[in-house]
């Protein structure tokens, strides 16, 4: 199933140390990963001369860079823009360092316990500056559902990709967190399913919203995967393993003929093999 992607994922779950998530990556036979930090610093805040080291470091290494997985838009809609926009500029130029089309933003936080269509306007001004520079800069904009941002729910996200889809602005699907909104995943699936480009593998419990490995929540990971599988979905399954935590972790068996690995090796670890097993 769905034999023309590419596994990646969020390789600093599995450690800070860049040489230890690359290590386990080419242990897993994973080529790519998205990039959101690295020895403990976050990509946005990356001189771009520290971007061209880590992305010779990573050419060396042969794994390449999916996409980037940015903090942009994760910021009040009530705070000050223009630094943020700022930030957003330096990205836009990291990704082109990382030879990367996709950078993943998301559509601001909301207050709290105030009427999310209120601030729709100003969420659609500043994601229009957002998608006029992408297009500038060659760049593709991928939106991430995600908890308390105004595209949280799937209708939300229909409103932002009915005004902005197309070349530079396209939908990231992540199970985790529709669940964890209680938003049924395979109504949102068929709602945004012309704008998907890009998949983010974690499922989530509606009972707590608990991480699990994928096909273990309420996800329904393995259904909507075999969707994607008849639509001739090609991109990228990033592996988002949130997993720390994870009972399982505790009891991993670990083969005496291979290395000890630490708990985020272990989550990620058991994270891809969650995955290749729904791909079965």
């Amino acid at each position: 199933m769905l034999e023309n992607t590419i596994i990646t994922g969020f390789a600093d779950e599995i450690h800070r140390d860049i040489e230890v998530q690359v290590k386990l990556l080419k242990e897993l036979g994973i080529s790519h990963l998205e990039l959101r930090s690295a020895n403990g610093k976050n990509i946005s805040e990356f001189t771009l001369e520290e971007a061209k080291e880590l992305k010779n470091y990573l050419s060396d290494n042969q794994i390449k860079v999916s996409a980037i997985g940015s903090p942009i838009g994760k910021i009040q809609i009530t705070d000050d823009f223009e630094p943020h926009f700022d930030t957003y500029k330096r990205i836009v130029e990291i990704a082109k360092i990382m030879e990367t089309p996709y950078i993943r933003i998301f559509s601001f936080f909301m207050p709290e316990g105030e009427e999310i269509d209120q601030y729709k306007d100003e969420v659609f001004a500043r994601m229009e500056r957002f998608v006029e520079y992408a297009k500038a800069q060659s760049v593709v904009l991928l939106h991430e559902n995600e908890k308390d941002i105004y595209g949280d729910m799937a209708m939300r996200c229909l409103d932002l990709f009915k005004r902005f889809y197309g070349d530079h602005f396209k939908c990231i699907f992540d199970f985790a967190n529709f669940v964890q909104c209680e938003q049924d995943t395979l109504e949102a699936y068929e709602m945004l399913k012309p704008y998907i480009e890009y998949i983010h593998i974690k499922d989530a419990l509606l009972a707590d919203g608990k991480v699990t490995p994928s096909g273990e929540g309420d996800g329904k990971v393995k259904e909507i995967l075999q969707k994607l599988d008849s639509e001739d979905y090609s991109g990228f399954l990033s592996l988002e393993p949130h997993l720390a935590e994870f009972d399982a972790l505790h009891s991993l068996e670990k083969n005496a003929a291979k290395r000890a690995l630490t708990d985020g090796e272990a989550a990620y670890t058991i994270a891809y093999q969650a995955l290749i097993k729904l791909l079965k």
